[in-house]
């Protein structure tokens, strides 16, 4: 009976799985090399220069597209990836709002250039927030909105005749207005006794800074004429069973052949399939279990998809490999679940932040992070506030670090951001994030915004009409979005799956008075579970705390202050995961830059003397970390606690001791 009921589950999911695939049209594959494919990066120095005119227009009345950026004026060299707020000692440049411009010239194989069967394609990693992309001065691409790739073919341009290198020219402008994701608003500033003619501020409503530019790699990969242009890929389980439906959509040509083949970790081919669709079972399968819940976590099979086509230049081959985790998700009214198994989300909020490079893509940076979280025993982030690296995701899948994916949708306050071009907006970078992060079996819920105004009257359609239509792309997973709403008046909540909320008791009021947290935190867990019997995330707490500032009893600022506030939430966290609350994420992992504002510690009474030079009074301190990822107290009482949980919560007692880095806090 238990087998049937399974096997009515993997069909009825196949088939919701069809219908999600039907509204996605083109895909957005990782670009990798293979035997059928190239990739040329283009980090490094980019030419580079702001236009400071005052309606910031000057490079397309000029047209700076057409020819080499260095004849039409002054450039900068600007690092590729990188913000360009902080890199140079311009300070017009660090809360520059408007159109940069970047160029570079790339030299291109000679294959790629005369071989009219291979396809040139460049590819954008991220551009905030809206991008303009010439090729030696022909308009190839646009694209608004920033954290999400876009491509465009250029295989034309570049084998048009003698070529052995092409002239990339990107302009960006980072402005905000209502209407986009995130939202913000422009103010001209009219009195001219106070300030210059033309003179504007930009107005957000998030809490870090907007940084600006190519903050991924941009680069050049080809493939054939005829390509593997998506793979879908979604996961069951029938007892041991492992179900692995997929679907593959090809461009270039109409006659076609695909042979799939699905490897295990040792290369060992372990199911086999023909066509563009299909399911292949894999008996005895190996799941993809998040960190410290099983002794092998993180378990990834390959998927090889074979293509064979008939062109009109002969028959062409295309190569592509996808990692993929079997793995199932499923949501009930007090549980998360993985794998048919509880899962408690212990872990974090990042920020792709650092000093200098802004938000900038770093593999260094990036392996120390993950070497953190791992030390710190978590098991989870957010990517808080918008899409992170495809390279994070890809960490994530390797390691076991179960993610909550969530678009730009932060600072969704004002009426205006309600209205339907936000909307039509909105659903459009949803269908471009489900794209791109489909395939990942440690995404396991998406998150379509942070703290918007979900109490005013439009929110409850717009939300509706948003989450509904996520669940559409992507039946197989949970969607939520992060609340700090009064239950009693969000309109948007009876739409999610599970309801993240954020609370900063004895924070942000009640300054100081640690002892009503734990009344507080309660009342706020019983009002939502009461109302509408979902599970529960306390997906943001915490307080402000500059390292090495010591007060006993403790005082706001201070590491104590830190630590004692984590403590009196987690007395009640431990007292409803027992129930129906399914996690706890610490804002923040590491202290993160905003925008400047006077009452960063200033107006909070803390005396600035206590701060030299490393420690400026700027920025968000909740990290756990510093910006430059040194822990403070609170991350040593974290680590105490989620290696802890992680004992009472794994399946397996020897999952936690194999997985053990460094010195971990347990004892066996």
């Amino acid at each position: 009976m238990l087998r049937g009921l399974a096997g009515t589950w993997a069909v009825l999911g196949a088939l919701l799985w069809g219908c999600g695939l039907a509204l996605l049209q083109g895909g957005m594959l990782y670009p990798q090399e293979s035997r059928s494919r190239e990739r040329k990066e283009l980090d490094g120095l980019w030419r580079f220069r702001a236009d400071f005119s005052q309606n910031r227009r000057q490079g397309f009345e000029q047209q700076w597209y057409r020819t080499p950026l260095r004849e039409s004026g002054p450039s900068l060299d600007m690092p590729v990836p990188s913000s360009f707020n902080d890199v140079g000692q311009d300070g017009r440049l660090r809360s520059f709002v408007g159109w940069v411009w970047y160029e570079r010239e790339a030299a291109l194989p000679q294959r790629w250039t005369e071989d009219l069967g291979t396809r040139v394609v460049l590819r954008v990693g991220s551009a905030h927030y809206y991008a303009i992309v010439w090729v030696n001065g022909v308009h190839v691409a646009e694209h608004e909105g920033g954290h999400l790739p876009f491509e465009a073919d250029i295989s034309r341009l570049v084998q048009s005749g003698p070529l052995s290198s092409c002239r990339i020219t990107i302009a960006i402008n980072n402005t905000l207005s209502p209407n986009t994701l995130p939202p913000g608003t422009i103010l001209y500033k009219t009195d001219t006794s106070k300030y210059p003619k033309g003179y504007f501020v930009q107005n957000t409503n998030f809490d870090f800074f907007n940084y600006a530019g190519l903050h991924r790699t941009v680069l050049l990969y080809t493939t054939p004429t005829a390509y593997i242009d998506d793979i879908t890929v979604a996961t069951d389980v029938d007892q041991d069973t492992g179900l692995v439906n997929y679907q593959i959509v090809v461009q270039g040509s109409e006659h076609f052949q695909l042979e799939v083949c699905l490897l295990d970790e040792e290369g060992t081919v372990v199911a086999k399939g023909t066509g563009g669709r299909g399911q292949l079972q894999v008996p005895s399968a190996h799941l993809w279990w998040p960190y410290l819940m099983h002794e092998h976590p993180a378990y990834l099979y390959s998927l090889e998809v074979k293509l064979t086509a008939q062109t009109a230049a002969g028959f062409v081959s295309d190569f592509y490999t996808l990692p993929v985790g079997i793995r199932t998700v499923a949501v009930t009214q007090s549980q998360f679940l993985i794998n048919g198994k509880p899962f408690y989300f212990h872990g974090v909020n990042k920020h792709e932040d650092a000093d200098i490079r802004g938000k900038g893509f770093d593999w260094p940076l990036l392996v120390k992070d993950f070497n953190l979280l791992r030390w710190l025993g978590a098991n989870a982030f957010r990517t808080s506030h918008y899409p992170y690296a495809e390279e994070v995701m890809q960490l994530c899948d390797r390691y076991g670090i179960v993610v909550i994916d969530e678009s730009p949708g932060v600072g969704i306050v004002l009426a205006q951001s309600y209205s339907n071009v936000s909307l039509q907006h909105h659903l459009e970078v949803m269908e471009e994030m489900v794209r791109r992060d489909k395939n990942h079996p440690s995404v396991v819920m998406w998150s379509v915004a942070n703290e918007p105004a979900s109490f005013l009257k439009p929110a409850g359609y717009y939300f509706k009409t948003l989450i509904a239509h996520t669940k559409a792309l992507d039946p197989s997973r949970p969607v939520t979005f992060v609340t700090n709403s009064n239950y009693e008046a969000d309109l948007g909540v009876p739409y999610v799956d599970v309801i993240c909320v954020n609370s900063y008791y004895s924070w942000y009021h009640d300054y100081g008075h640690m002892e009503v947290i734990q009344l507080q935190l309660a009342t706020q867990f019983e009002s939502w579970y009461k109302t509408y019997q979902k599970p529960i995330i306390q997906s943001e707490y915490g307080a402000e705390t500059i390292t090495g500032f010591h007060e006993d009893p403790p005082l706001m600022f201070s590491e104590e202050y830190q630590k004692g506030l984590l403590e009196q939430y987690h007395v009640v966290l431990d007292q409803k995961r027992k129930e129906y609350v399914v996690g706890e994420l610490i804002w923040n992992f590491a202290d993160f830059m905003t925008d400047q504002c006077k009452w960063q510690f200033g107006e909070w009474n803390v005396p600035l003397l206590l701060f030299s030079a490393p420690q400026r009074p700027i920025g968000n301190r909740k990290g756990i970390f510093t910006r430059q990822r040194q822990p403070k107290s609170a991350a040593f009482l974290l680590r105490e606690r989620y290696w802890k949980l992680a004992n009472e919560t794994k399946c397996h007692r020897s999952a936690v001791k194999s997985q053990c880095v460094g010195n971990s806090p347990l004892t066996f």
